[in-house]
């Protein structure tokens, strides 16, 4: 960002108007004569280009002033600290990476659907803490609590299956996301959890977890993310590295998904499509809005040197002409 630590000096920008009626006054008493019988002889000669090259270095002249003005007025770069009172909060998004997450029920499959909802709902909240934590039969950091979107958005595109031993362990993504966020300042935190499955895996149990939750004050919003009735799931791979599926019935755990919500004081959701998937977080981002305080630094420093080369430049310009081309012998 640009700023002028004393931008009053620009005012002397007005001396540009004496000076160029100084020009014009000085031009028309300047005129050379001479006495003749007749003018005709002179009436169709062409002005000398030598005329236009002195009013070429009188511009030049203003320019000089000009960038010698604006060095005056001490041009900078500034980046500050700023506080600003905005709309924030602390969020952790828990995304399972199990093998079921890649059933095609969601086009192309679960968990690309996911992470597109995911990475727009991200895109959206400027001023927000997130984080993000995957799980399957453990749970894992993949990026600790931040305000960076670009990095959030980058580690969500990603995510694949396969990062995780297999499996679905609920309790502990929530316990390794109470970890990531209880510590935070923002007034309201919250933990948005995605399974298409039921906990069968892991150390800590689901209610413990959301009991957990609920002794630091952060809400829980599980979705269910699966289609109803049946459902193309990944068996088996082929010779060739293809994934080969097979048409299996949707088994999700929302008794335990909409318990865990509950006892947290957050919402339990069931997305069968990526359209309702989005409306979901649609619903979230309108739900988890706060008022906080953020803090940006800014950093000032002086930024004058292109005027003071465009100003050498053009005094050497203006000096090469002066005493070249415009040049005057007694």
């Amino acid at each position: 960002m640009m700023n002028l630590s004393h931008p009053a000096m620009l005012w002397l920008f007005l001396l540009f108007v004496p000076i160029i009626a100084w020009r014009v006054w000085s031009n028309r008493i300047a005129t050379p004569t001479m006495r003749l019988s007749s003018t005709q002889a002179f009436n169709n000669l062409p002005t000398s280009w030598r005329v236009y090259f002195s009013h070429l270095l009188f511009v030049i002249k203003l320019a000089m002033l000009g960038c010698l003005i604006i060095i005056l007025a001490r041009p900078q770069t500034r980046d500050s600290w700023e506080t600003s009172d905005v709309e924030g909060t602390d969020i952790v998004v828990a995304l399972d990476v199990s093998t079921s997450m890649l059933a095609r029920d969601f086009s192309p499959n679960r968990l690309d659907a996911a992470k597109d909802v995911a990475t727009q709902f991200v895109t959206g909240r400027d001023h927000d803490n997130i984080g993000l934590v995957v799980f399957a039969a453990e749970s894992f950091t993949q990026v600790p609590m931040t305000m960076d979107n670009a990095t959030l958005v980058n580690a969500i595109q990603q995510i694949e299956t396969g990062m995780l031993e297999d499996g679905t362990a609920i309790g502990d993504g929530i316990a390794t996301s109470i970890n990531r966020i209880k510590d935070g300042k923002a007034k309201s935190k919250s933990i948005i959890l995605l399974t298409d499955g039921s906990n069968n895996t892991g150390v800590v149990a689901p209610q413990t977890a959301a009991q957990v939750a609920q002794q630091h004050g952060i809400k829980i919003y599980t979705i269910g993310v699966g289609t109803n009735g049946s459902a193309p799931y990944p068996v088996a791979i082929d010779y060739a590295g293809n994934i080969q599926y097979q048409t299996m019935p949707v088994v999700i755990d929302e008794a335990t998904l909409r318990n865990i919500a509950n006892a947290t004081g957050g919402k339990y959701f069931r997305a069968t499509s990526k359209s309702v998937l989005k409306s979901i977080f649609a619903e979230i981002d309108q739900l988890e809005k706060t008022r906080m305080d953020v803090q940006r630094f800014t950093h000032t420093e002086d930024n004058y040197l292109p005027w003071a080369i465009a100003l050498l430049a053009l005094m050497l310009f203006y000096l090469a002409g002066e005493y070249t081309i415009n040049r005057h012998t007694p």
